[in-house]
This record gives structure tokens, sequence and C-alpha cells, in this order.
């Protein structure tokens, strides 16, 4: 394990505890997690408890820079703050820390070899929320904003449930930008009320309709856009079911979950049609629990 600069601050490392790291640390570090109320928590907890709070510390780690990109502050004071977040990372590779998520990071980098240019990858996905308004971005732009704010943490993740394989991160590759251009197609409205569009542009040209956040909502080319991205977003969660075939089983089982159940999201929200674009779209809880069932995670 890493050598911690601050060791004396975090208390006593416990010898029993996951990853051995201490107890308020890790506990700070799930605290965030469960705060946040993603609906991941819960399948994460299903994880051998090593790998477990690793995944909370790689969530809580994108939790708080997304909270910086997001939230209320200035262009300067977002900047700091993701700038802090990448000399953390910086120091934790060096073997020093601050604080309990990178404390827990710390013991789990080495553990589950992962790579600092992934984390590195999540605060410059965050940086382009911060310092852009996105406005239809062309194919090659959204595509890398997909692999920086998904794609890498799917990097990250699949190490941690226990595959560092070439096809792993082709699982992360690909589950990353389905998972990511579903969010999309599910946040038109409200990313449209905050003055942004993550449509690509040259969809959007293809349809006639103008790159404009205001008249976007009601344009009668909007349909066709979207279902051509579906269609998109379909195709990667074809190659991640491949690639995952190619993979450890049973790392592969949290991956499989996120696959069908944002692979569900997709299909409800077109049955929905993309004219309804107030109606949000969720799964209900025995949908969920029914996909944990069956890839195994209870």
């Amino acid at each position: 394990m890493m050598a911690h600069a601050d060791k004396a601050a975090s208390g006593a490392i416990g010898r029993s505890t996951p990853l051995g790291v201490a107890r308020q640390d890790l506990d700070a570090v799930e605290t965030i997690v469960r705060a946040a109320g993603t609906s991941f928590y819960h399948g994460m907890r299903m994880l051998p408890a090593d790998r477990r709070h690793a995944m909370y510390a790689i969530y809580a780690f994108c939790r708080i820079v997304d909270d910086i990109a997001d939230e209320d502050g200035s262009l300067e004071e977002k900047r700091l703050g993701l700038a802090v977040w990448r000399d953390n990372i910086a120091r934790l590779y060096q073997g020093r820390t601050e604080g309990p998520v990178t404390r827990v990071l710390a013991a789990a980098v080495p553990r589950f070899q992962l790579r600092a240019d992934d984390f590195i990858a999540v605060i410059d996905g965050m940086q382009t929320d911060a310092e852009t308004v996105v406005v239809a971005p062309d194919m090659a732009t959204l595509d890398l904003y997909c692999d920086r704010v998904a794609s890498a943490v799917g990097r990250l993740s699949v190490r941690t449930f226990g595959d560092a394989s070439p096809a792993a991160d082709q699982v992360a590759h690909a589950l990353g930008r389905a998972l990511q251009l579903t969010n999309i197609l599910r946040d038109i409205e409200e990313d449209a009320q905050r003055g942004r569009i993550y449509l690509p542009l040259e969809y959007l040209r293809d349809a006639g309709v103008l790159a404009d956040p205001v008249a976007i909502l009601t344009a009668p080319g909007l349909p066709a856009v979207c279902d051509r991205l579906a269609t998109l977003a379909h195709g990667y969660f074809r190659q991640a079911r491949d690639a995952m075939d190619q993979c450890d089983p049973a790392a592969m089982k949290p991956a499989r979950l996120m696959a069908a159940t944002y692979d569900s999201i997709l299909s409800v929200l077109e049955r929905r049609g993309w004219k309804r674009l107030n109606e949000r779209v969720s799964l209900p809880r025995w949908k969920k629990l029914w996909l944990a069932c069956r890839y195994g995670l209870f």
C-alpha cells in the first residue's frame, strides 16, 4: 500500500478493515455516495468489501468534481477547485494524500491497478462543462466528451470489478458512450433550459434543426435526431456486451447490470417518444430489483 503522508491524521489504520483503511475514512466516503442518491449504491453494496469501498471512493471523486463544475460559482473558482483535484491526483500517485477520498483511493490504486490518466480524464470532462456552454458539439467533440465523463469512469470501474484486460477496456469504451448518450437523450429538456445542447451538430444539420436551446424543443426534425442518436447508443450497448463475453464473467456482473438498466431506460425513452420531453423517464423499483436478481447481484 502507498505510504500516507497524513496517516496520523486519518487515525489508526485497521488491519481488518477493507483495503486496510481507517474506518472513519471508509464511512466518510460511503456517506458521500449515499447522499448523492445514486441508483447504483445498492448495486455497489453487493461487491466484495475491498472492491465496494474502492468503487465508493471512485464515485465520491466523480461526485465531488462534478459538483465543482455544476454548482454556482465563478469560472475562476471552478478552475481553482478542479486544479486542486488535479494536484490531489498527482500527489496521490506520489504517495501523499489529503482527506478521506484520496486516502481510500491511495489504497485502491495499487490494489486494482487504477491509472492516473483516467482520473485526469474525468477532471478534463468536468472542466469542459465548467468552462463551456456546450451547444451542438460535432461528433468528434461529443465522442471525446463521452470518453472523459463516462468511459474513463468505466475504465476505473472494470479494474475495480476485477478485470484489467484490453477487453475490459473495450467494455468501458463502448458502455461509457452508451450510458452517456442515453443520459443526453433523457436530459434534452433540462439541458436546453440551461442553454445547452449535447445532440451532435451533424445530426441536427441533417434533420434541419437549428442549434438553438429555445427552438430545439419544438423543432419538427428533433425526433429524427433523437432516433438516430438512440440507434448509435444501441450499437454501443451491443459492442459492450460483445466485449463482456471476452472478460471475466464474475467481474462483469456489475457492468452487465449497468448495461441492462440503461438499455431499459433507453427503450422506455423510445416508447415515450421525443415530443413529450417534459415527462421524466425512470425504471420502476420492481424492474431494478428484477435486473439485479437476473445479473446475480442479489
